[in-house]
Protein backbone atom coordinates (compact mmCIF):
# COMPACT_ATOMS: atom_id res chain seq x y z
CA UNK A 1 0.00 0.00 0.00
CA UNK A 2 2.71 2.32 0.78
CA UNK A 3 3.29 5.57 2.86
CA UNK A 4 0.35 7.48 3.64
CA UNK A 5 0.02 10.49 0.95
CA UNK A 6 1.69 8.06 -1.55
CA UNK A 7 -0.97 8.39 -4.06
CA UNK A 8 -0.82 12.61 -3.86
CA UNK A 9 2.74 12.04 -4.25
CA UNK A 10 2.33 10.40 -7.46
CA UNK A 11 0.28 12.94 -8.76
CA UNK A 12 2.21 15.87 -7.87
CA UNK A 13 5.39 13.92 -8.92
CA UNK A 14 7.78 16.33 -10.50
CA UNK A 15 7.01 20.27 -10.94
CA UNK A 16 7.85 23.21 -8.48
CA UNK A 17 4.90 23.79 -5.55
CA UNK A 18 4.45 26.87 -3.38
CA UNK A 19 4.71 26.09 0.37
CA UNK A 20 5.29 27.53 3.65
CA UNK A 21 8.74 26.51 5.01
CA UNK A 22 8.43 26.01 9.13
CA UNK A 23 11.64 28.84 9.96
CA UNK A 24 14.46 26.86 11.62
CA UNK A 25 12.55 22.97 11.25
CA UNK A 26 12.58 20.62 8.44
CA UNK A 27 9.10 19.19 9.08
CA UNK A 28 5.71 21.02 9.52
CA UNK A 29 5.60 22.72 6.26
CA UNK A 30 2.68 24.09 5.23
CA UNK A 31 1.69 23.17 1.40
CA UNK A 32 -0.15 25.81 -0.92
CA UNK A 33 -2.34 23.57 -3.49
CA UNK A 34 -3.34 25.72 -6.56
CA UNK A 35 -6.58 26.23 -6.95
CA UNK A 36 -7.26 25.27 -2.98
CA UNK A 37 -8.24 27.26 -0.17
CA UNK A 38 -6.11 26.87 2.93
CA UNK A 39 -7.14 27.55 5.98
CA UNK A 40 -4.89 27.64 9.14
CA UNK A 41 -6.16 27.41 13.24
CA UNK A 42 -6.33 25.23 16.36
CA UNK A 43 -9.82 24.41 15.87
CA UNK A 44 -11.43 21.27 13.47
CA UNK A 45 -12.68 23.14 10.50
CA UNK A 46 -8.96 24.12 9.16
CA UNK A 47 -6.70 22.67 6.76
CA UNK A 48 -3.68 22.36 8.84
CA UNK A 49 -4.18 22.10 12.48
CA UNK A 50 -1.64 23.82 14.70
CA UNK A 51 -2.34 23.19 18.41
CA UNK A 52 0.45 25.01 20.56
CA UNK A 53 2.35 22.76 23.47
CA UNK A 54 3.77 25.86 24.78
CA UNK A 55 0.75 28.20 24.72
CA UNK A 56 -2.78 26.19 23.67
CA UNK A 57 -4.54 30.00 22.71
CA UNK A 58 -2.04 31.72 20.60
CA UNK A 59 -3.22 30.19 17.83
CA UNK A 60 -6.96 30.88 17.10
CA UNK A 61 -9.25 28.14 16.22
CA UNK A 62 -9.55 29.90 12.27
CA UNK A 63 -6.41 32.04 12.78
CA UNK A 64 -5.95 32.58 8.67
CA UNK A 65 -6.98 31.84 5.62
CA UNK A 66 -4.60 31.42 2.57
CA UNK A 67 -6.04 31.57 -1.58
CA UNK A 68 -5.26 32.44 -4.78
CA UNK A 69 -6.71 35.98 -6.11
CA UNK A 70 -8.27 36.63 -10.08
CA UNK A 71 -4.44 36.57 -11.33
CA UNK A 72 -3.33 33.57 -9.67
CA UNK A 73 -1.08 35.49 -6.42
CA UNK A 74 -1.52 33.78 -3.51
CA UNK A 75 -2.70 36.14 -0.60
CA UNK A 76 -3.54 35.72 3.18
CA UNK A 77 -6.48 37.24 5.30
CA UNK A 78 -6.33 37.57 9.13
CA UNK A 79 -9.51 35.87 10.49
CA UNK A 80 -9.97 38.28 13.14
CA UNK A 81 -7.05 35.79 15.36
CA UNK A 82 -6.45 36.79 18.80
CA UNK A 83 -2.84 37.36 18.53
CA UNK A 84 -2.90 38.40 14.93
CA UNK A 85 -1.10 37.61 11.41
CA UNK A 86 1.78 39.37 11.23
CA UNK A 87 3.56 39.84 7.56
CA UNK A 88 7.53 41.27 6.91
CA UNK A 89 7.19 41.79 10.86
CA UNK A 90 4.17 44.28 10.10
CA UNK A 91 0.62 42.93 11.94
CA UNK A 92 -2.12 42.68 9.33
CA UNK A 93 -5.65 44.19 9.39
CA UNK A 94 -8.27 41.70 10.18
CA UNK A 95 -10.27 40.60 7.12
CA UNK A 96 -7.81 42.63 4.76
CA UNK A 97 -6.58 40.13 1.63
CA UNK A 98 -2.83 40.70 1.34
CA UNK A 99 -0.82 39.29 -1.36
CA UNK A 100 2.23 37.59 -0.50
CA UNK A 101 5.66 36.78 -2.68
CA UNK A 102 8.69 34.53 -2.86
CA UNK A 103 10.71 34.64 0.28
CA UNK A 104 8.22 36.90 2.62
CA UNK A 105 8.10 36.28 6.38
CA UNK A 106 4.89 34.84 7.40
CA UNK A 107 4.45 34.85 11.74
CA UNK A 108 1.66 33.60 13.76
CA UNK A 109 1.07 35.21 16.94
CA UNK A 110 3.51 37.10 19.22
CA UNK A 111 6.29 35.79 21.02
CA UNK A 112 6.27 34.69 24.78
CA UNK A 113 8.16 36.58 27.21
CA UNK A 114 11.63 35.81 27.24
CA UNK A 115 12.09 34.83 23.86
CA UNK A 116 13.08 36.45 20.37
CA UNK A 117 10.86 34.67 17.60
CA UNK A 118 7.30 33.19 17.90
CA UNK A 119 6.92 29.83 17.71
CA UNK A 120 4.68 29.58 14.49
CA UNK A 121 7.18 31.59 11.43
CA UNK A 122 7.35 30.59 7.75
CA UNK A 123 8.67 31.74 5.02
CA UNK A 124 7.24 31.79 1.34
CA UNK A 125 9.01 29.41 -0.49
CA UNK A 126 8.78 27.85 -4.13
CA UNK A 127 10.59 24.56 -4.20
CA UNK A 128 10.91 21.09 -6.11
CA UNK A 129 7.91 18.63 -4.97
CA UNK A 130 10.52 16.34 -4.20
CA UNK A 131 12.27 18.60 -2.28
CA UNK A 132 9.00 19.29 -0.24
CA UNK A 133 7.65 16.35 0.13
CA UNK A 134 9.23 14.91 3.25
CA UNK A 135 8.65 17.89 4.96
CA UNK A 136 5.31 18.53 4.77
CA UNK A 137 2.66 18.36 7.83
CA UNK A 138 -0.46 16.25 7.54
CA UNK A 139 -3.45 17.56 6.93
CA UNK A 140 -6.62 17.64 9.20
CA UNK A 141 -8.42 15.00 7.48
CA UNK A 142 -10.88 15.01 10.31
CA UNK A 143 -12.66 17.74 9.25
CA UNK A 144 -12.18 16.60 5.27
CA UNK A 145 -13.81 13.38 6.51
CA UNK A 146 -16.34 15.39 8.11
CA UNK A 147 -17.16 17.71 5.68
CA UNK A 148 -17.62 15.06 3.32
CA UNK A 149 -20.45 13.31 6.24
CA UNK A 150 -19.77 11.14 9.24
CA UNK A 151 -22.59 8.85 7.36
CA UNK A 152 -22.69 8.76 3.52
CA UNK A 153 -23.06 5.67 1.74
CA UNK A 154 -20.07 3.13 1.63
CA UNK A 155 -19.87 -0.41 -0.56
CA UNK A 156 -17.47 -3.02 0.25
CA UNK A 157 -16.26 -5.37 -2.59
CA UNK A 158 -14.84 -8.96 -1.51
CA UNK A 159 -11.59 -7.17 -3.64
CA UNK A 160 -12.25 -4.51 -1.39
CA UNK A 161 -11.57 -7.13 1.52
CA UNK A 162 -8.82 -9.01 0.12
CA UNK A 163 -6.43 -5.30 -0.54
CA UNK A 164 -7.47 -5.08 3.15
CA UNK A 165 -6.18 -8.12 3.95
CA UNK A 166 -2.81 -7.64 1.74
CA UNK A 167 -2.25 -5.27 4.33
CA UNK A 168 -2.51 -7.28 7.67
CA UNK A 169 -3.91 -6.25 10.94
CA UNK A 170 -1.30 -3.52 11.64
CA UNK A 171 -2.86 -0.99 8.92
CA UNK A 172 -6.56 -1.74 9.31
CA UNK A 173 -7.76 1.95 10.20
CA UNK A 174 -11.17 2.08 7.95
CA UNK A 175 -14.47 1.21 9.36
CA UNK A 176 -16.47 -1.58 7.98
CA UNK A 177 -19.52 -1.55 6.72
CA UNK A 178 -22.53 -3.80 7.53
CA UNK A 179 -22.95 -6.33 4.93
CA UNK A 180 -25.75 -8.64 4.14
CA UNK A 181 -25.21 -12.56 3.24
CA UNK A 182 -27.91 -13.30 0.40
CA UNK A 183 -27.29 -16.77 -1.17
CA UNK A 184 -26.90 -17.12 -4.50
CA UNK A 185 -24.49 -14.63 -5.44
CA UNK A 186 -21.46 -15.56 -7.11
CA UNK A 187 -18.25 -14.85 -5.32
CA UNK A 188 -15.58 -11.86 -6.95
CA UNK A 189 -12.36 -12.11 -6.53
CA UNK A 190 -9.32 -9.82 -7.86
CA UNK A 191 -6.72 -11.92 -8.92
CA UNK A 192 -8.48 -15.17 -9.38
CA UNK A 193 -9.34 -15.64 -12.29
CA UNK A 194 -10.13 -19.31 -12.36
CA UNK A 195 -12.69 -18.45 -9.92
CA UNK A 196 -13.92 -15.46 -11.32
CA UNK A 197 -14.34 -16.88 -14.34
CA UNK A 198 -15.55 -20.27 -13.61
CA UNK A 199 -19.81 -20.31 -14.38
CA UNK A 200 -21.61 -20.31 -11.32
CA UNK A 201 -23.19 -24.14 -11.70
CA UNK A 202 -20.55 -25.37 -10.42
CA UNK A 203 -20.81 -23.93 -7.46
CA UNK A 204 -22.56 -24.65 -4.52
CA UNK A 205 -25.86 -22.55 -4.70
CA UNK A 206 -25.51 -21.93 -0.47
CA UNK A 207 -22.63 -20.49 -1.25
CA UNK A 208 -22.59 -16.82 -1.44
CA UNK A 209 -20.53 -13.32 -1.57
CA UNK A 210 -20.70 -10.37 0.37
CA UNK A 211 -23.17 -7.91 -1.46
CA UNK A 212 -23.29 -4.28 -0.06
CA UNK A 213 -26.36 -3.52 1.75
CA UNK A 214 -28.37 -0.49 1.10
CA UNK A 215 -27.87 0.68 4.57
CA UNK A 216 -24.36 0.20 4.19
CA UNK A 217 -22.93 3.30 6.56
CA UNK A 218 -19.92 5.06 5.77
CA UNK A 219 -18.29 7.19 2.78
CA UNK A 220 -17.27 5.52 -0.29
CA UNK A 221 -13.73 4.26 -0.65
CA UNK A 222 -11.69 5.07 -3.97
CA UNK A 223 -8.79 2.36 -4.72
CA UNK A 224 -5.97 3.86 -3.58
CA UNK A 225 -3.81 3.69 0.04
CA UNK A 226 -6.24 3.59 3.50
CA UNK A 227 -5.81 6.54 5.47
CA UNK A 228 -6.40 6.85 9.19
CA UNK A 229 -9.86 6.31 9.74
CA UNK A 230 -12.31 9.42 11.13
CA UNK A 231 -13.09 7.22 14.16
CA UNK A 232 -9.42 6.78 15.15
CA UNK A 233 -8.78 10.33 14.15
CA UNK A 234 -11.85 11.57 16.59
CA UNK A 235 -10.03 9.09 19.74
CA UNK A 236 -6.58 10.73 19.21
CA UNK A 237 -8.22 13.84 19.87
CA UNK A 238 -10.54 12.86 23.01
CA UNK A 239 -9.36 13.17 26.52
CA UNK A 240 -12.22 11.69 28.55
CA UNK A 241 -11.78 8.09 29.39
CA UNK A 242 -9.09 6.91 27.14
CA UNK A 243 -8.90 3.25 28.72
CA UNK A 244 -12.27 2.92 27.31
CA UNK A 245 -11.76 3.73 23.99
CA UNK A 246 -8.35 2.33 23.56
CA UNK A 247 -9.51 -1.08 24.60
CA UNK A 248 -12.48 -0.65 22.13
CA UNK A 249 -9.78 0.18 19.52
CA UNK A 250 -7.82 -2.84 20.06
CA UNK A 251 -10.45 -5.50 20.13
CA UNK A 252 -11.82 -3.88 16.79
CA UNK A 253 -8.65 -4.64 15.17
CA UNK A 254 -8.37 -8.01 16.82
CA UNK A 255 -12.02 -8.53 15.11
CA UNK A 256 -11.05 -7.26 11.70
CA UNK A 257 -8.19 -9.33 11.58
CA UNK A 258 -9.99 -12.17 12.33
CA UNK A 259 -13.03 -11.47 9.76
CA UNK A 260 -9.88 -11.03 7.04
CA UNK A 261 -8.51 -14.43 7.94
CA UNK A 262 -11.85 -16.00 7.48
CA UNK A 263 -12.45 -14.18 4.16
CA UNK A 264 -8.83 -15.79 3.10
CA UNK A 265 -9.86 -19.22 4.35
CA UNK A 266 -13.42 -18.94 2.51
CA UNK A 267 -11.25 -18.21 -1.00
CA UNK A 268 -9.03 -20.98 -0.51
CA UNK A 269 -11.92 -23.60 0.04
CA UNK A 270 -13.99 -22.04 -3.02
CA UNK A 271 -10.99 -22.21 -5.31
CA UNK A 272 -10.17 -25.72 -3.51
CA UNK A 273 -13.62 -26.73 -4.23
CA UNK A 274 -13.62 -26.04 -8.19
CA UNK A 275 -10.39 -27.59 -8.60
CA UNK A 276 -11.76 -30.79 -7.16
CA UNK A 277 -14.76 -30.31 -9.21
CA UNK A 278 -12.64 -29.96 -12.45
CA UNK A 279 -10.38 -33.11 -11.41
CA UNK A 280 -13.52 -35.51 -10.30
CA UNK A 281 -16.46 -34.57 -12.05
CA UNK A 282 -18.01 -37.97 -11.40
CA UNK A 283 -16.29 -39.45 -7.96
CA UNK A 284 -15.10 -38.42 -4.88
CA UNK A 285 -18.49 -36.37 -4.21
CA UNK A 286 -17.65 -37.09 -0.11
CA UNK A 287 -14.95 -34.76 -0.03
CA UNK A 288 -16.82 -32.13 -2.32
CA UNK A 289 -19.78 -31.97 0.01
CA UNK A 290 -17.18 -31.65 2.84
CA UNK A 291 -15.38 -29.11 1.59
CA UNK A 292 -18.61 -27.37 0.60
CA UNK A 293 -19.88 -28.01 4.50
CA UNK A 294 -16.68 -26.23 5.97
CA UNK A 295 -16.82 -23.31 3.31
CA UNK A 296 -20.48 -22.83 4.25
CA UNK A 297 -19.13 -22.88 8.21
CA UNK A 298 -16.08 -20.41 6.74
CA UNK A 299 -19.22 -18.13 5.34
CA UNK A 300 -21.37 -17.84 8.16
CA UNK A 301 -18.60 -17.42 10.81
CA UNK A 302 -17.80 -14.63 8.82
CA UNK A 303 -21.20 -12.93 8.52
CA UNK A 304 -21.32 -13.62 12.37
CA UNK A 305 -17.96 -11.98 12.83
CA UNK A 306 -19.57 -8.97 10.27
CA UNK A 307 -22.70 -8.82 12.30
CA UNK A 308 -20.75 -8.13 15.58
CA UNK A 309 -18.19 -5.87 13.92
CA UNK A 310 -21.14 -3.49 12.80
CA UNK A 311 -22.64 -3.47 16.32
CA UNK A 312 -19.19 -2.81 17.80
CA UNK A 313 -18.33 0.12 15.07
CA UNK A 314 -22.04 1.89 16.15
CA UNK A 315 -21.59 1.62 19.74
CA UNK A 316 -17.70 3.44 19.12
CA UNK A 317 -19.22 5.81 16.87
CA UNK A 318 -21.87 6.77 19.66
CA UNK A 319 -18.89 6.57 22.52
CA UNK A 320 -16.81 9.14 20.33
CA UNK A 321 -20.13 11.32 19.80
CA UNK A 322 -20.27 11.60 23.50
CA UNK A 323 -16.99 12.34 23.87
CA UNK A 324 -16.82 14.67 21.34
CA UNK A 325 -20.06 16.85 22.85
CA UNK A 326 -17.90 16.03 26.34
CA UNK A 327 -14.96 17.70 25.00
CA UNK A 328 -16.87 20.99 23.51
CA UNK A 329 -18.73 21.34 27.03
CA UNK A 330 -14.55 21.27 28.40
CA UNK A 331 -13.46 23.72 25.62
CA UNK A 332 -16.83 26.09 26.38
CA UNK A 333 -15.90 26.12 29.88
CA UNK A 334 -11.90 26.82 29.55
CA UNK A 335 -13.49 29.45 27.07
CA UNK A 336 -14.76 31.38 30.11
CA UNK A 337 -12.34 30.74 32.67
CA UNK A 338 -10.42 32.12 30.02
CA UNK A 339 -12.69 35.07 29.59
CA UNK A 340 -13.02 35.48 33.33
CA UNK A 341 -9.22 35.91 33.52
CA UNK A 342 -8.81 38.08 30.89
CA UNK A 343 -11.57 40.48 32.38
CA UNK A 344 -9.58 40.35 35.95
CA UNK A 345 -6.39 41.12 34.26
CA UNK A 346 -8.05 43.63 32.64
CA UNK A 347 -9.63 45.11 35.27
CA UNK A 348 -6.34 45.54 37.74
CA UNK A 349 -5.02 47.17 34.55
CA UNK A 350 -7.53 49.85 34.58
CA UNK A 351 -7.29 50.13 38.67
CA UNK A 352 -3.27 50.60 37.98
CA UNK A 353 -3.97 52.85 35.37
CA UNK A 354 -5.97 54.99 37.57
CA UNK A 355 -3.89 55.07 40.87
CA UNK A 356 -1.43 56.14 37.91
CA UNK A 357 -3.63 59.28 36.77
CA UNK A 358 -4.32 59.83 40.50
CA UNK A 359 -0.40 60.22 40.96
CA UNK A 360 0.19 62.37 38.13
CA UNK A 361 -3.10 64.47 39.22
CA UNK A 362 -1.61 65.36 42.57
CA UNK A 363 1.85 65.68 41.16
CA UNK A 364 0.57 68.08 38.66
CA UNK A 365 -1.14 70.11 41.22
CA UNK A 366 1.56 70.44 43.33
CA UNK A 367 3.35 72.02 40.19
CA UNK A 368 0.22 74.19 39.57
CA UNK A 369 0.66 75.42 43.09
CA UNK A 370 4.66 76.59 42.84
CA UNK A 371 4.14 78.02 39.53
CA UNK A 372 1.39 79.87 41.29
CA UNK A 373 3.58 81.27 43.73
CA UNK A 374 6.31 81.71 41.40
CA UNK A 375 3.93 83.97 39.60
CA UNK A 376 3.04 85.81 42.53
CA UNK A 377 6.79 86.18 43.17
CA UNK A 378 7.33 87.99 39.91
CA UNK A 379 3.99 90.11 40.13
CA UNK A 380 5.31 91.93 43.58
CA UNK A 381 8.63 92.05 41.71
CA UNK A 382 6.85 93.69 39.21
CA UNK A 383 5.41 95.88 40.65
CA UNK A 384 8.88 96.63 43.03
CA UNK A 385 10.42 97.50 39.30
CA UNK A 386 7.52 99.35 38.15
CA UNK A 387 7.91 101.60 41.52
CA UNK A 388 11.23 102.58 41.05
CA UNK A 389 10.84 103.08 37.65
CA UNK A 390 8.28 105.82 38.39
CA UNK A 391 10.39 106.94 41.49
CA UNK A 392 13.49 107.07 38.75
CA UNK A 393 11.29 109.03 36.50
CA UNK A 394 9.76 111.42 39.01
CA UNK A 395 13.52 112.18 39.66
CA UNK A 396 14.01 113.15 37.04
CA UNK A 397 11.62 115.21 36.09
CA UNK A 398 12.97 117.06 39.12
CA UNK A 399 16.15 117.36 37.76
CA UNK A 400 14.32 118.51 34.31
CA UNK A 401 12.46 121.21 36.47
CA UNK A 402 15.35 122.73 38.79
CA UNK A 403 18.90 122.21 37.16
CA UNK A 404 17.70 121.87 33.44
CA UNK A 405 15.81 125.19 32.77
CA UNK A 406 16.85 128.73 32.16
CA UNK A 407 16.18 131.04 34.79
CA UNK A 408 15.13 133.46 32.52
CA UNK A 409 12.46 131.95 30.20
CA UNK A 410 11.41 129.05 32.64
CA UNK A 411 11.91 126.49 30.05
CA UNK A 412 14.38 124.06 29.39
CA UNK A 413 17.47 124.89 27.99
CA UNK A 414 17.66 125.40 24.27
CA UNK A 415 21.21 125.84 22.63
CA UNK A 416 22.73 126.00 26.16
CA UNK A 417 25.57 128.66 26.83
CA UNK A 418 27.47 128.15 29.87
CA UNK A 419 29.51 132.01 31.29
CA UNK A 420 33.19 131.91 33.08
CA UNK A 421 30.88 131.90 36.22
CA UNK A 422 29.68 128.22 35.17
CA UNK A 423 26.39 128.91 34.93
CA UNK A 424 23.82 127.69 32.05
CA UNK A 425 21.20 129.81 30.13
CA UNK A 426 19.68 129.69 26.32
CA UNK A 427 21.24 131.20 24.31
CA UNK A 428 18.64 133.61 22.98
CA UNK A 429 17.79 134.42 26.36
CA UNK A 430 21.83 135.24 27.45
CA UNK A 431 21.64 137.33 24.58
CA UNK A 432 18.66 139.64 24.88
CA UNK A 433 19.44 139.67 28.51
CA UNK A 434 23.15 140.99 27.51
CA UNK A 435 21.35 143.96 25.40
CA UNK A 436 20.63 145.47 28.59
CA UNK A 437 23.49 144.40 31.31
CA UNK A 438 26.77 142.94 30.93
CA UNK A 439 26.28 141.22 34.19
CA UNK A 440 25.08 137.65 34.92
CA UNK A 441 21.94 137.54 36.29
CA UNK A 442 22.47 135.09 39.28
CA UNK A 443 25.69 135.77 40.51
CA UNK A 444 25.95 139.51 38.90
CA UNK A 445 29.16 139.07 37.80
CA UNK A 446 30.73 140.08 34.38
CA UNK A 447 29.86 138.28 31.57
CA UNK A 448 33.48 137.59 29.82
CA UNK A 449 32.98 134.08 27.88
CA UNK A 450 30.13 132.28 26.42
CA UNK A 451 30.61 128.46 25.54
CA UNK A 452 27.96 125.94 23.86
CA UNK A 453 27.40 123.00 26.01
CA UNK A 454 26.28 120.19 23.73
CA UNK A 455 26.53 117.95 26.70
CA UNK A 456 23.62 119.85 28.03
CA UNK A 457 21.25 119.66 24.34
CA UNK A 458 21.46 116.03 24.21
CA UNK A 459 21.09 115.42 27.40
CA UNK A 460 17.83 117.76 27.38
CA UNK A 461 16.53 116.00 23.79
CA UNK A 462 16.95 112.30 25.03
CA UNK A 463 15.16 113.48 28.25
CA UNK A 464 12.49 115.20 26.35
CA UNK A 465 11.84 112.24 24.22
CA UNK A 466 10.84 110.70 27.01
CA UNK A 467 8.45 113.48 28.12
CA UNK A 468 4.36 113.81 27.10
CA UNK A 469 3.68 114.69 23.72
CA UNK A 470 2.58 118.53 25.13
CA UNK A 471 5.96 118.96 26.42
CA UNK A 472 7.57 118.09 22.64
CA UNK A 473 4.82 120.29 20.97
CA UNK A 474 5.69 123.32 23.18
CA UNK A 475 10.04 122.38 22.86
CA UNK A 476 9.24 122.56 18.69
CA UNK A 477 7.26 125.73 18.62
CA UNK A 478 10.03 127.75 21.18
CA UNK A 479 12.75 126.48 18.58
CA UNK A 480 10.88 127.64 15.58
CA UNK A 481 10.05 131.31 16.97
CA UNK A 482 13.30 132.40 18.51
CA UNK A 483 15.07 131.43 15.17
CA UNK A 484 12.59 133.49 13.37
CA UNK A 485 13.32 136.33 16.00
CA UNK A 486 17.39 135.97 15.11
CA UNK A 487 16.18 135.95 11.63
CA UNK A 488 14.69 138.97 11.43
Amino acid sequence: MGEPGSLVRGDRAGGRRWCLRRVGMNAEWLLLEDGDEVTVGRGFGVTYQLVSKICPLMISRNHCVLKQNAEGQWTIMDNKSLNGVWLNRERLEPLEVYSIHKGDHIQLGVPLENKENAEYEYEVIEEDWERIYPCLAPKNDHIIGKNKGLRTKRKFSLDELEGLGAEGPSNLKCKISKVSCEPGQPVKSSGKSEVASHPPEYLDPKLTSLEPSEKTTGAHVSPGPVEVVELQQKKQKKTSNPSASQSSLDLFRVTMSRILKLKTQMQEKQVAVLNVKKQTQEGNSKMIVKMEQELQDLQSQLCAEQAQQQARVEQLEKTFQEEEQHLQGLEKEQGEEDLKQQLAQALQEHQALMEELNRSKKDFEAILQAKNKELEQTKEEKEKVQAQKEEVLSHMNDVLENELQCIICSEYFIEAVTLNCAHSFCSYCINEWMKRKIECPICRKDIKSKTHSLVLDNCIDKMVDNLSSEVKERRIVLIRERKAKRLS
